[in-house]
């Protein structure tokens, strides 16, 4: 159960903060980024008085953290009735594994009732909802189409708009919002990972896609969503945000996270993309590769993977481990070198890609350029008019121009 004097001391900092800002006196952010960014979590000035006095719903996870506190125990400490919380997948306490269903049940931490928002319902339900007056949504998104804390977002706006509450988004900075690429998804691919007529890095932080799903009457029925963004401060597109909580189990480092939008392509193919190692999306590799200067073997580990593709093999590729934080941070474009690379040594046709592939692309269309050897110059050209199209677009919704 909730223990208070175990939580204050874990939060006095934080409140100590609060409280000088309060005061009006200038104090420097604790953010672990060299840009000293602030997310919105840690602007309590901001929001505490619009939830004061309410029933509190909240979609967070495990990121849901300002320095070493969770946001959930934070907000008990002050006195902020929190009725509810939605587990999104991974869980509320980012221990399930990517795909599998949550349950409901009490967090035995806080004694909060916690829905599942990731299982047989990813929206939550009126009775769900029931005598909910606000909902805060926050949780750390890495800046990727596929990645599926933006389609939760997406719900619970649908959610809130159909049952007239207002939702409140804490914002965070986007680790990669200082570029845009790959191709702009086809509604005809919407899919739990990619919802959106967005590329694969978007450059957008949720808050920002909140006003792109509103302005664009993506909910259903062309609902509205009552809603409030509590910015980031100190932040802008150009700023390389980091933070140390691990984004998903197999995000567990800034150097996946960097790596993820180019290496996660993988999965939708019949090459590992690291899962089954302590370096997912920084190694991957298949047994049939045929350069043989770095190989690896993934094994099921709990909550990582269970089960992973060439389980127990010995696969051979790269590891892109060694590269330093620096060079990852340079990254400011999509890399489908390497899947051309394995594709063209594969031997295989069609069948190197599985179902998941398209919709992870967004569209059907890479899969036959990579097949019919487009070089990566043309197919990245062909990506141009959609970007183009989505800057323009953007502009509108940008609140860190």
């Amino acid at each position: 159960m909730y223990t208070p004097d175990k939580v204050t001391l874990l939060v006095l900092p934080m409140l100590i903060l609060f409280l000088v800002g309060c005061s009006g006196l200038e104090v420097e952010s604790k953010s672990e980024n060299d840009n000293q960014s602030q997310i919105g979590a840690e602007r309590m000035e901001e929001y505490l008085p619009l939830i004061r006095g309410k029933t509190i719903g909240m979609v967070v996870n495990h990121t849901t953290a300002i320095g070493s506190a969770h946001l959930v125990d934070t907000l008990l400490s002050l006195d902020i009735n929190i009725k509810a919380i939605y587990a999104p997948e991974h869980g509320f306490r980012g221990n399930v594994e990517r795909g599998k269903d949550i349950d409901d049940g009490i967090d035995a931490e806080t004694g909060v009732q916690v829905f599942s928002i990731y299982g047989e319902s990813r929206k939550p339900s009126p009775e769900m909802l029931d005598g909910i007056d606000l909902m805060i949504f926050d949780m750390q998104d890495v800046g990727v189409r596929f990645f599926t804390y933006v389609s939760t977002m997406h719900y619970v706006m649908e959610a809130c708009a159909e049952n007239n509450i207002k939702l409140l988004i804490l914002d965070r900075p986007n680790p990669i919002g200082h570029y845009v690429d790959g191709p702009v998804l086809d509604p005809e691919f919407r899919s739990f990972i990619g919802m959106h007529e967005v590329p694969i890095a978007h450059g957008m932080t949720l808050g920002e896609i909140a006003g792109m799903i509103n302005g664009e009457q993506w909910l259903k029925d062309g609902n509205q969503c009552d809603f409030k963004v509590i910015k980031a401060a100190n932040y802008d597109h150009t700023t390389r945000f980091t933070f140390s909580v691990r984004a998903s189990p197999n995000l567990p480092d800034m150097k996946s996270v960097y790596l993820y939008p180019s290496i996660c392509l993988f999965e939708g193919t019949v090459v590992s993309e690291g899962r089954g190692t302590y370096k997912p999306f920084q190694q991957f590799g298949a047994p049939w590769f045929t350069q043989k200067n770095h190989q690896y073997i993934p094994e099921s580990i709990p909550v990582l993977a269970f089960d992973p593709k060439f389980n127990g093999q010995i696969c051979y590729g790269y590891d892109l481990s060694s590269k330093t934080i620096e060079e990852l941070q340079a990254i400011d474009s999509l890399n489908i070198s390497y899947l051309i690379e394995f594709y063209e040594k594969s031997g295989m046709s069609e069948e190197f890609f599985e179902r998941s592939f398209n919709l992870l692309a967004g569209n059907d269309i890479l899969k036959f350029q990579i097949m019919s050897g487009l070089p990566e110059s043309e197919i990245r050209q062909s990506w141009q008019p959609g970007l183009e199209n989505f800057l323009q677009l953007r502009e509108k919704y940008l609140l860190y121009p």
